[in-house]
């Protein structure tokens, strides 16, 4: 049986159709990879389900050898793209999407599966989970947001580093993240930076993803060592948990 692709989740560029404005999806996706984003997640509420899996086919082309691409929750524009040959690596669920083991049973082996995730109690039913059904965790909000104004309350950087200390699978912090906020997000132990607003809203789209890219760079490998060691973390000698996903 197939496993997931490797992918980088150091720089995971969220799309917001309302923000991009008159731009467009399409464009501001091309201007963040051309800036080195390591992954795209799809993310269009309002979109129907015929406009989302075009915007697949769209957004596919750009990232495709560049860039992991992902769906936000749904499991059906996902396989229904792989049917088509579009290359699209995975699904970002929420709490209060399709069950996640479910949705690893119709995915398949293969999909990378990502998982909101922010408090202990869903923390607990994750590491109930079979092995290998979540592959990675997107933890937030670090700070307030006005992109998701339903959001839980703000975990701040210390409350990101005691979530990521307790459980092996690698987490993608979120939430009104600022370039400011790279290097002390990554000394304790994320796997990466989800950044929505400060890409989709800049007036150049692709100098902000390298902002990003490039702080998220400035952290050595030295400093996310000593903060782990600091809080107890497990930190595997190759990186894995901090920097990339498999099954």
């Amino acid at each position: 049986m197939s496993e997931p692709a490797r992918i980088d989740l150091s720089t995971y560029f969220v799309t917001d159709a309302a923000l991009s404005g008159e731009r467009g999806v399409v464009e501001i996706v091309r201007a963040a990879v051309a800036g080195g984003v390591t992954a795209v997640q799809l993310r269009e509420k309002d979109a129907s389900t015929r406009e989302l899996f075009e915007l697949t086919v769209r957004v596919s082309e750009v990232t495709a050898g560049r860039a992991a691409l992902l769906i936000n929750d749904r499991v059906d524009v996902y396989l229904a793209a792989r049917a088509a040959g579009v290359v699209v690596d995975g699904v970002h669920l929420g709490q209060r999407d399709l069950p996640v083991h479910l949705a690893r049973t119709l995915a398949g082996a293969q999909a990378v599966l990502g998982l909101t995730a922010n408090t202990p109690e869903q923390l607990a039913a994750v590491h109930a989970l079979a092995p290998g059904t979540v592959n990675y965790l997107g933890v937030g909000v670090i700070r307030p947001t006005t992109t998701k104004p339903d959001h839980p309350a703000p975990l701040g950087l210390d409350g990101f580093a005691r979530f990521a200390a307790v459980t092996p699978l690698p987490c993608v912090a979120i939430g009104g993240i600022t370039v400011a906020d790279a290097a002390g997000l990554r000394r304790v132990g994320a796997a990466g930076l989800a950044v929505v607003s400060a890409i989709c809203a800049a007036a150049d789209p692709r100098l902000a993803a390298a902002a990003f890219v490039e702080a998220w760079r400035g952290a050595t490998m030295s400093e996310r060592q000593r903060a782990n060691h600091e809080q107890g973390a497990f930190v595997p000698h190759d990186g894995t948990k901090r920097s990339g996903v498999t099954a």
